[in-house]
């Protein structure tokens, strides 16, 4: 799935859900207005999948869709098209979003003293606790020592400035 030469639009919908999400963009911006019965067809896909795809992407208001009445079966259809000038903002919605959960953990980091055992398979505690359990681990039973945790507080804030940067821009 190369997307490097794409339009945005593409791009983004590739990164939200890969393959499928690729080729129904691809269909919408080479037919405008199609029905979701017209995008199976171009695409090869299942309805059921590119009507899961089109939701998707009508609701993180990457489409729209417009509501007509097909003139040959007397029912409503709906129209879809790509709202390529939204892509901006689902990008800056989509960095304002990861910025604060960086920020949460970044706050989480800093509110306490955690304790740890040094196995990888076994959860960090809080100092309250590691004090409830006798500074055991809950899981292996080793002893859980005092673990620093300034490179990931540090690589939080870079991570954290370095967005806040970007969406000035």
């Amino acid at each position: 799935m190369t997307t490097s030469h794409e339009d945005p639009f593409v791009k983004i919908a590739a990164l939200i859900g890969g393959d499928e999400y690729l080729k129904v963009a691809r269909s919408l911006l080479n037919t405008e207005d199609a029905t979701d019965e017209e995008i199976a067809s171009s695409t090869g896909l299942r309805i059921n999948i590119v009507r899961k795809v089109l939701y998707d992407l009508f609701g993180k208001a990457l489409i729209t869709g417009i509501r007509v009445k097909d003139e040959k079966k007397g029912w409503f259809v709906y129209r879809w098209r790509a709202r390529k000038d939204e892509v901006d903002n689902f990008i800056e919605n989509q960095k304002k979003k990861i910025t604060e959960r960086l920020q949460q953990r970044l706050d989480y980091e800093s509110s306490a003293e955690f304790y740890h055992c040094g196995n990888e398979d076994c959860t960090k505690l809080t100092f309250e606790k590691a004090l409830d359990l006798s500074f055991k681990c809950p899981t292996c039973g080793k002893l859980v020592n005092i673990i620093k945790n300034d490179k990931l507080k540090k690589a939080l804030q870079y991570k954290i400035d370095e967005l806040h940067e970007d969406l000035k821009h």
